[in-house]
């Protein structure tokens, strides 16, 4: 519980990951929403709000995570309908932004999709978002409305040093080039050395990993810290490139566990001690390892989310971890 909370402050939730609001809710002591969501004969989404909500402060969880489409279309039709019913404002918590990765023209002829995303929830009613751990940082300047961003970073880097390596002997691995700040984030919350793996794209479809930038690797535990599993194809190179260099043990931590395609395949064969996720989005039975932790993210929106509605700053969540990120 974070206290006394205005009773204007409305939580919803849509299909995609209801345990996640329902724990956000929990955390602000307010009863989650009563929000009707279904679907007609011909899987046309319907939704009504079985409540008064004029004058109030919304707002809506609802990850765009698999399948990214009907939770994406569901959002739009759920912003809709409270547009429509008058609230004072409405902010979509997006614990999870799908679309992320098509955030530029990396060739000829392709979309922007992160940005025709963002231009939908703002037309569909939205007035603020409050996202966690984007793919990419500039993805807020897509939004023509405000947008805090949230880290999990702290959450994770916690349950890291509940493990209790000892400092000479950690070593945080960015599973790529493109991955450096982050673990860099990271690696200031947890301590040890830093290292980089390598990675090269020999084809469309192939990554190869080669060699290991930074810190040696030999008997230490390694710790690979990326914002997403995805495939799992760069995170199971760079693990191979951790064993192959000598590491003692490897942790996997990542805070979307998206888990598509043969990503479970990939980390079934991989040798890795554990792998440490967060919620933001469900981990359906079939996905679930044995070595995996799952990490609560509930707390962290709930926190963003007592600030934003009253009025203070969301920046200083992340003050005493980040140092410099304002």
């Amino acid at each position: 519980m974070l206290g006394t909370v205005n009773t204007k402050l409305k939580i919803f939730s849509g299909r995609a990951n209801r345990p996640l609001a329902e724990g956000i809710a929990k955390a602000l002591a307010v009863p989650l929403g009563n929000l009707t969501i279904g679907d007609f004969p011909d899987k046309e989404t319907s939704v009504r709000i079985e409540e008064d909500v004029r004058g109030r402060d919304v707002f809506i969880v609802q990850p765009t995570c698999t399948p990214v489409n009907d939770h994406l279309m569901e959002l739009l039709i759920i912003l809709d309908a409270f547009k429509r019913a008058s609230p004072a404002r409405i902010t979509t918590v997006l614990p999870y932004y799908g679309y992320a990765r098509q955030d530029r023209k990396d060739k000829g002829r392709v979309p922007i999709s992160a940005k025709l995303v963002a231009n939908l929830i703002t037309k569909a009613g939205a007035d603020r978002v409050l996202a966690l751990d984007l793919h990419a940082a500039q993805i807020q300047g897509f939004f023509d409305i405000p947008v805090d961003h949230l880290y999990a970073v702290k959450e994770i880097a916690k349950y890291v040093r509940s493990l209790n390596i000892d400092q000479s002997d950690l070593v945080v691995l960015s599973p790529d080039e493109g991955s450096i700040k982050k673990a860099l984030d990271f690696q200031r919350n947890v301590g040890g050395l830093i290292a980089v793996a390598d990675k090269r794209r020999s084809s469309a479809t192939e990554i190869k990993h080669g060699h290991l930038i930074g810190a040696p690797l030999e008997g230490k535990s390694v710790v690979l810290y990326d914002d997403m599993i995805s495939t799992a194809g760069t995170i199971s190179g760079a693990v191979q490139v951790a064993r192959e260099h000598g590491a003692k043990h490897v942790f996997v931590c990542a805070t979307h566990g998206v888990l598509c395609g043969p990503a479970i395949g990939r980390l079934k064969g991989a040798a890795i001690d554990q792998i440490v996720i967060t919620d933001s989005v469900p981990l359906p039975p079939e996905k679930q390892l044995p070595n995996m932790k799952v990490i609560s993210v509930a707390n962290l929106i709930a926190n963003a989310i007592g600030r934003i509605h009253g009025n203070e700053s969301v920046s200083e969540l992340f003050k005493d971890d980040l140092p410099g990120r304002k």
